[in-house]
C-alpha cells in the first residue's frame, strides 16, 4: 500500500546532513566531524559555529541510530527498579536520572520489576539484547540486594541500594548524617528529653538510631530505652508508638520531642497528639524523615522534616554511568553516600517550660 501524500512529504522535507553541509559552505564530512565529535583538531571554531547554526536554522538533528552503531553504543541506558509504579519518591529519582541521561543525548528505559526476582532477570536480558549502554539498578527502599543476572555483562551502578557482595558501584542516602540532624533539630531547639517512634530491623531504621545516638552523646543526653519504639512505617505505627510515650503519662515525665523513622509515622504522632490535646509545637516537637511529596507539607502543623535525596541519587548514578560508557571502563566499587537536607516547617519549636 502507498504512503499517504503527507507522509511521503514530510519524509521529503526532513532535512539531512547534506543540506546542512550545503547551507553552511562546507563538506559533507566536515558536518559529520561537528556531529560525531571529531571536530576538535579538524575544523575552526568559526566552520564549527557555521555549521551548528546552519543545523539550528534547518531544525535538522543526527540520526541517533546511525550515530550510535559508529560509535558502538545505542545512546540509551536502562533503570530497573524494584517498585517503582508504588514508591512516592520514584518520580523524584526517574526525573534526575532521566534529565541527566538527556542531556548527554542518552533516553532512558524504564522496568519496574514489582520485586519478583523473575521479573528483574527477564528486564535485564531485555535491556541487554536492546544493546543498551549500561543499565542502573534502583530500589525503593534502602537493603542490601542480590543483583540480576547478566548486570555482569554491562556498567552498572546501583542506586538505594547495596550489593551483597560489594561489587558494584552504589550511591546511596547519608542515613546516620540524616539520624544526626534530625536530632540536631530538636537538641538545638533546647529539648533533652527525646523519643524515637517508628522503623524496623532495616538499613535505614538502624543507621537513622545510630545518628540519633550521635548526636545524643554529643549533647551530653542519654536515650531512655523505652522511649525508642519500632512499631513499623506506617501512619498506624506512629499513632501507636506515639501513645506508648505519651497517653497517661505526665507532661513533665513525657518526651518533649520525638523523631520519626518517616512522615507517615510522624502524620500517626500528630494524630496521637492531637487525639491527647497535646499541642504541636507548644509541648510536643515532631520530626519527619523522607519528606514525602504532596504530604509533609500538608499536615497539620507542617512537618519538619529531613528529605531522602531522590532525585540527587537519580542524578549521580546517571552521571557515575554515564561517565562509565564514556570511558569504556567500569565505575569503581564503591559506596557514595548523598546528604539528607533538613527541611524545616512549623511542627518543632521549644521545649514547653516546667
Amino acid at each position: 500500500m502507498d504512503k499517504p501524500d503527507s507522509e511521503d512529504a514530510s519524509a521529503r522535507e526532513r532535512p539531512t546532513s547534506k543540506d546542512v553541509a550545503r547551507l553552511a559552505g562546507v563538506s559533507h564530512t566536515a558536518v559529520s566531524f561537528v556531529f560525531n565529535g571529531r571536530a576538535e583538531g579538524n575544523l575552526s571554531a568559526a566552520t564549527q559555529d557555521r555549521i551548528r547554526k546552519a543545523a539550528e536554522q534547518l531544525d535538522y538533528r543526527p540520526n541517533a541510530v546511525a550515530r550510535g552503531l559508529r560509535r558502538r553504543r545505542t545512546a540509551v541506558i536502562g533503570l530497573v527498579t524494584d517498585h517503582i509504579a508504588s514508591s512516592p519518591f520514584a518520580g523524584a529519582l526517574l526525573r534526575g536520572a532521566m534529565e541527566t541521561a538527556w542531556n548527554e543525548e542518552h533516553l532512558v528505559l524504564t522496568v519496574d520489576s514489582t520485586g519478583d526476582p523473575a521479573k528483574e532477570e527477564a528486564a535485564v536480558a531485555e535491556l541487554l539484547d536492546r544493546r543498551v549502554d549500561g543499565i542502573i539498578y534502583a530500589a525503593m527502599s534502602l537493603h542490601r540486594t542480590r543483583l540480576p543476572q547478566g548486570l555482569d555483562r554491562t556498567f552498572t551502578v546501583l542506586a538505594n541500594c547495596l550489593p551483597e557482595n560489594g561489587s558494584r558501584a552504589a550511591v546511596i542516602p547519608a542515613e546516620r548524617a540524616g539520624g544526626r540532624a534530625a536530632a540536631r533539630l530538636l537538641i538545638d531547639a533546647g529539648h533533652r528529653r527525646i523519643a524515637l517512634v517508628g522503623g524496623m530491623g532495616d538499613i535505614a531504621s538502624s543507621e537513622r538510631l545510630r545518628g540519633l545516638r550521635d548526636a545524643a552523646r554529643g549533647a551530653g543526653l542519654e536515650l531512655r530505652k523505652d522511649w525508642i519504639v519500632r512499631s513499623g512505617g506506617e501512619i498506624s505505627a506512629g499513632y501507636d508508638g506515639a501513645l506508648k510515650v505519651l497517653d497517661g503519662v505526665a507532661s513533665q515525665e513525657r518526651p518533649t520531642g520525638i523523631v520519626c523513622y518517616n512522615d507517615r509515622v510522624a502524620a500517626g504522632v500528630l494524630h496521637a497528639a492531637a487525639r491527647l490535646g497535646i499541642d504541636v509545637p507548644g509541648e510536643l516537637s515532631v520530626v519527619g524523615y523522607d519528606d514525602q511529596e504532596h504530604m509533609a507539607g500538608f499536615l497539620s502543623p507542617p512537618l519538619t522534616t529531613v528529605a531522602l535525596p531522590h532525585r540527587a541519587m537519580g542524578e549521580t548514578a546517571a552521571r557515575l554511568l554515564l561517565d562509565a560508557i564514556a570511558a569504556g571502563s567500569a565505575p569503581a566499587a564503591e559506596v557514595l553516600s548523598l546528604e539528607c537536607p533538613v527541611v524545616g516547617r512549623a511542627s518543632v519549636g521549644p521545649p514547653p517550660g516546667p
